[in-house]
């Protein structure tokens, strides 16, 4: 049974993170990428973490080969906003302005990154018309 992907833990958010940020990997790379110190017991942890994902839909195993091969089949910037999405239902009655607004305010903008703001909104401005 499929759950929300936006339910991913802190743990399964890390072993996405190696997939998303490495491409597709084998459990030992990934326990080498996430828990390069761990013992025995990382590889079991990672093997959990990444049958929880697949069951979410958040990963992909590829079964062909000898060695089980993973993937990301769920798109960080997708997470992301579900996410997002899950935290203003819950704190802003569904409205991400609240959010946003304090993100930008609290957090204080670079001039680089305000820009980058100022041309997505130009962006999606234009897309509308």
């Amino acid at each position: 049974m499929k759950t929300n992907s936006t339910d991913v833990t802190e743990a399964e958010l890390a072993l996405l993170s190696a997939l998303w940020d490495h491409g597709p990997a084998t459990i030992r790379q990934i326990v080498d990428r996430v828990y390069s110190k761990g013992g025995p017991s990382s590889y079991a942890t990672v093997q959990k973490l990444l049958e929880r994902l697949e069951q979410k839909g958040c990963v992909k195993r590829d079964r062909s080969g000898s060695v089980h091969v993973f993937t990301a089949s769920v798109d960080r910037s997708a997470l992301i906003g579900r996410r997002l999405r899950a935290v203003a239902a819950s704190l802003c009655g569904g409205s991400l302005t609240p959010l946003l607004t304090h993100l930008v305010e609290g957090e204080g903008l670079s001039a680089s990154e305000r820009n980058e703001l100022r041309s997505l909104i130009d962006r999606l401005d234009r897309k509308k018309r």
